[in-house]
């Protein structure tokens, strides 16, 4: 469950908002303290900050610009001081999105699933898609390792895909080719070998030896231990 840390000084408008974000089973918080609002923020440790702009005390700059100074957790700001002004500042300054009073809570409500989504969900595909340094970047089929970047093709993406997501786990050919034909393109049993032959090599340019191993009889292994 993400928790959430709504700073808004009008009650009713917190109020609501905290109702809102609840109805999707989200955990809430609202600021109380607002000569102190770090200090709540730490003690709630939340995964996205809603964050008013026109506070009393110090503004939300101010407390964006304290907040990033020990956290990167995403900020959203809300404001009807919507001029492009202030959401240039508010994005120098370190927020992650903009959302101007008054607003449609169906609207708030994407945009903060959107940022947890993209924060979040994002991140753990990235870690759970990684092995011995190397990383298989979902958004433009690439593997990076060691500063270096390695265009694969779609049946690269796809092979080495499936046998990270099950790492450390002997992946069979059959079900290789099964992944391989949802890209509509059929693969036998000879085709399968040369493509992640022709992989292997690729991977070896970049100083991934043995990064896929064959158990002979069983199918394909990546796995942490050399």
């Amino acid at each position: 469950m993400y928790r959430i840390f709504i700073v808004e000084d009008d009650a009713a408008i917190a109020s609501t908002l905290a109702r809102q974000i609840q109805m999707w089973g989200y955990e809430v918080r609202c600021a109380e303290h607002f000569q102190d609002i770090l200090s709540e923020f730490q003690s709630f440790d939340p995964q996205l900050v809603l964050l008013d702009l026109m506070l009393p005390f110090y503004n939300g700059y101010h407390w964006c610009s304290e907040i990033r100074k020990i956290s990167r957790v995403p900020i959203l700001f809300l404001s009807s001081a919507s001029d492009n002004m202030n959401i240039v500042m508010a994005m120098n300054m370190g927020g992650d999105d903009f959302i101007a009073k008054p607003f449609d809570l169906n609207v708030l409500t994407a945009k903060i699933q959107a940022i947890l989504r993209r924060t979040y969900d994002f991140a753990k595909a990235q870690e759970a898609l990684g092995c011995r340094g190397a990383v298989l970047n979902t958004a433009d089929a690439s593997l990076t390792y060691q500063g270096q970047r390695l265009e694969l093709t779609k049946n690269d993406y796809r092979i080495l895909q499936t046998i990270l997501e099950r790492k450390g786990k002997v992946v069979s050919r059959d079900l290789l080719m099964q992944r391989l034909w949802e890209t509509d393109c059929f693969v036998d049993e000879n085709t399968l070998t040369v493509n992640v032959t022709r992989l292997r090599k690729k991977l070896e340019s970049v100083g991934l030896h043995d990064f896929i191993v064959t158990r002979k009889g069983m199918g394909y292994l990546i796995s942490e231990e050399l």
